[in-house]
């Protein structure tokens, strides 16, 4: 009766680790491991085949790294739910791996139960990570409230940091392009900056945008 089973890959370079979460895994009644790789490149070549609900990722692999494969296997079926398998609890590392669309992360040395627990409150549509990655996630969110820049400005600054023509910035906020370059006139004055790519890279590291 594998049709309640939730369908679970495991993409670990390390045969132990990977031996191990299964074993774990297909212990429990309501999971099973449909396959085990140990390089992402398997498994995107097998994910229509697999038809995971859940892929078990380690970040540092062989070849394409986890971030990488979350990613492209978001790209593939942005419904499979991705849980970080790694060494790096608090690291940047796991803060690109949940903006690249992973649900959570657990530890290498994580315990039976907390592996468990942590597939079960994926299921549940929860996200299993430590309060400090959780915090790290909350202010990538969150825009600088002192910012010196208007809404307005903040908003043709946006458009420009997503590649978008003076043109294109005027068309999309219905204002003209002269309105369009008066804004980022100003936009450079308030950041002091000289270029497009200096008001950008001023504004993320500020968050301003």
């Amino acid at each position: 009766m594998n049709y309640f089973r939730s369908r679970i890959v495991i993409v670990e370079d390390n045969d132990a680790v990977r031996e191990g979460f299964s074993l774990i895994i297909n212990s429990v009644s309501n999971y099973y491991v449909v396959s085990g790789y140990d390089n992402a490149e398997d498994c995107l070549k097998n994910l229509k085949k697999d038809k995971p609900e859940i892929i078990l990722m380690d970040l540092e692999l062989p070849g394409m790294n986890g971030i990488e494969a979350i990613s492209a296997i978001k790209k593939i079926n942005t419904s499979v739910e991705i849980i970080v398998n790694t060494i790096y609890e608090n690291s940047e590392l796991v803060f690109q791996a949940l903006c690249a669309g992973a649900s959570g992360y657990i530890t290498k040395n994580t315990s039976h139960t907390e592996l468990l627990d942590a597939i079960d409150e994926v299921i549940q549509g929860g996200a299993p990570m430590s309060s400090k990655i959780a915090k790290l996630v909350v202010n990538s969110f969150q825009k600088n409230p002192n910012s010196p820049l208007s809404a307005r400005e903040t908003e043709v600054l946006e458009l420009l940091s997503k590649g978008k023509s003076y043109s294109m910035i005027a068309q999309e906020l219905f204002i003209t392009k002269e309105t369009a370059k008066s804004h980022i006139k100003n936009i450079y004055s308030k950041l002091q900056v000289n270029s497009k790519s200096e008001a950008i890279a001023k504004a993320t590291k500020e968050k301003l945008i």
